[in-house]
């Protein structure tokens, strides 16, 4: 399922699946096509798991950019 809430400028796409026990969510940032991925449990909270996704995908953009 993805997920398309964050339209805007910083357009970042998430997906969800579900894998047995695991969640795997993939951040994407849609003006790069940087994407991430982060593994937790399938019971864990929605919100949670996108936090963890977006702080990862930042961390990434920051390595890509030229500064950084």
């Amino acid at each position: 399922m993805v997920d398309e809430r964050n339209r805007g400028p910083d357009e970042v796409l998430f997906e969800f699946r579900v894998i047995g026990s695991t969640v795997r969510v993939a951040a994407l940032d849609a003006a790069t096509g940087i994407e991430v991925t982060v593994l937790g449990p399938a019971n864990a909270a929605r919100a949670d798991m996108e936090r963890l996704a977006l702080a990862k995908l930042r961390v990434r953009l920051a390595r890509a950019r030229p500064d950084g």
